[in-house]
């Protein structure tokens, strides 16, 4: 079985360079991958011309040309709009049109979301997608969802969402009942506002592994396999992680080259440093799911390097291969079961 990624080429603040370099090492993943490169068709080609592809390696590469660019600052709603032959919308539309199984764009993120609701719709009985992405713990990552579609979800909602990340995460990391936290302000049944509270009592009467209440510190435990929260929670969360990264690459630079000792010992500690980085490094867990969609779209951050966008594609890969949207609708389906039977026997 081939796996069709198709790649918006253009997207991103880096564009083709980026995209075409990780897309062809993609292919060096995986046998059965087959890359769509959307975008400028001349430019696409010229990228591709700077490097020597083996015959294996071209048959599994097209192209398909699109006139536009949807740029990082456009409104979604004017994207959605006007710019139908744009990379992300032509992207978007193969995975539609069966073409691909799954797109992966480091393009506008209101804009992703919008013509991907638009394009490929929800599953039934999902009401709003959702951004699932990993974050780094103490004993590895943990998922995260919503982390900025929706900032303001409804008990219903957050449990959808719950419903969402647990199948993902169980089909794509092989977990066969991810325990599930719920971001709070405290651990305490007391804690936390009215939806909350709410939300905590639909997931004790849910099949999914709720396990409880977690605060944010807990996230980087990796107490639990999925946090659910509020997409504006979510959002800010994330950008924290990766901004508390960043300072303490920041002061480990400082530190070790603040003269020729630390220097030295700089360079003894080396291999250390380099796994630190690497540990921390937000490119290694690059590329956020879009669930809740009739079809697999992948948001990769937009100033991802070569490195990064390779992860985005790596887990566009993974989702389809366990054609997780299935898997989701198929797990909405038993939810949804499952909830008239306790509603008939009340």
């Amino acid at each position: 079985m081939t796996i069709k990624v198709s790649i918006d080429a253009s997207g991103g603040d880096k564009g083709i360079p980026v995209t075409v370099s990780a897309g062809i090492q993609s292919l060096g993943c995986f046998s059965d991958l087959h890359v769509i490169f959307v975008g400028n068709e001349e430019s696409i080609n010229t990228e591709l011309q700077k490097n020597i592809l083996n015959k294996n390696i071209q048959s599994r590469i097209s192209i398909v040309h699109a006139s536009e660019t949807i740029s990082m600052h456009e409104s979604p709603s004017l994207a959605l709009r006007n710019k139908k032959d744009s990379s992300m919308r032509v992207a978007i539309n193969l995975v539609k049109d069966g073409k691909a199984d799954a797109c992966v764009s480091a393009g506008n993120t209101g804009a992703l979301m919008a013509i991907s609701r638009f394009v490929l719709k929800t599953i039934s009985g999902i009401s709003r997608p959702a951004i699932m992405g990993r974050i780094p713990t103490t004993n590895g990552h943990t998922h995260m969802l919503d982390l900025g579609a929706n900032i303001d979800s409804k008990p219903d909602t957050l449990v959808e969402f719950a419903i969402l990340g647990s199948t993902a995460v169980k089909y794509t990391e092989n977990i066969s009942s991810p325990t599930i936290g719920l971001l709070n302000i405290g651990e305490e049944e007391i804690k936390g506002n009215e939806n909350i509270k709410q939300t905590a009592e639909l997931l004790k009467q849910s099949k999914l592994n709720y396990v409880g209440y977690i605060e944010g510190d807990d996230i980087f435990k990796g107490k639990v396999d999925l946090v659910v929260c509020n997409g504006f929670e979510g959002n800010i969360a994330l950008k924290a992680s990766e901004g508390v990264a960043k300072m303490m690459s920041h002061y480990l630079k400082k530190a070790f080259t603040k003269n020729i000792f630390t220097k030295v010992g700089a360079i003894i500690v080396s291999p250390i440093l380099k796994d630190f980085k690497t540990s921390l490094d937000p490119g290694l867990y690059n590329g956020a799911s879009l669930l809740g969609l009739k079809g697999v779209v992948i948001k990769s951050h937009g100033g991802a390097d070569t490195f990064s966008f390779l992860q985005a594609i790596k887990e566009a890969y993974i989702e389809a291969q366990v054609i997780i949207t299935e898997k989701i609708s198929e797990s909405v389906s038993e939810q949804l079961e499952f909830q008239k039977l306790i509603n008939n026997n009340e």
